[in-house]
């Protein structure tokens, strides 16, 4: 690691973002949600309010959800990355996008990544789930437009349809 500007320091790490290696140069202080958008240029990664209380930005480091915007990058050497962009195949939504289409569980569109996220991780984990397991999977998820009801229709329609199945 070298110092920067400022006492900003730098250092050369190496993940996988959507199965994809990716090496590169950072600052010490740059976030997970800056690596994703700024250098990878993967824009559905969205930023709400910086300061981890939205869930806008989440991501799944290593199979589980966190937001990024709180994942400082030096801590994410050797890992896993999963954004929005890697659910899907080519052509293809994951499931549970195509059960938020269904439902409507969707508005201004702003959450909606970070609540797929976070029902993804749920329905890899519990592939029938409850709807308490659903709430509790969505708390840290602000929505302003939704209610959530739909919300919660799409993750149960999605693991009744499929038994949580993702694409592989």
């Amino acid at each position: 690691m070298s110092e920067g500007i400022r006492g900003v320091g730098r250092a050369d790490i190496s993940l996988y973002v959507n199965g994809n290696e990716e090496r590169m140069e950072i600052r010490t202080n740059e976030t997970l949600l800056e690596i994703l958008r700024d250098r990878l240029g993967l824009m559905g990664t969205k930023e709400g309010c910086g300061a981890g209380d939205c869930g806008a930005c989440t991501v799944l480091l290593d199979g589980e959800p966190v937001k990024s915007c709180l994942v400082l990058a030096i801590r994410i050497e050797g890992r896993n990355v999963t954004t929005i962009e890697g659910l899907s195949e080519i052509g293809r939504l994951h499931p549970l996008q195509e059960a938020f289409l269904r439902h409507g569980a969707y508005q201004c569109g702003f959450c909606t990544r970070g609540m797929i996220m976070a029902g993804a991780a749920l329905l890899r984990a519990h592939p029938r789930p409850s709807r308490e397991q659903i709430g509790d999977a969505l708390v840290g998820h602000l929505c302003r437009c939704t209610g959530y009801a739909k919300i919660v229709e799409a993750v149960e329609d999605c693991a009744n349809s499929t038994g949580g199945a993702e694409h592989e």
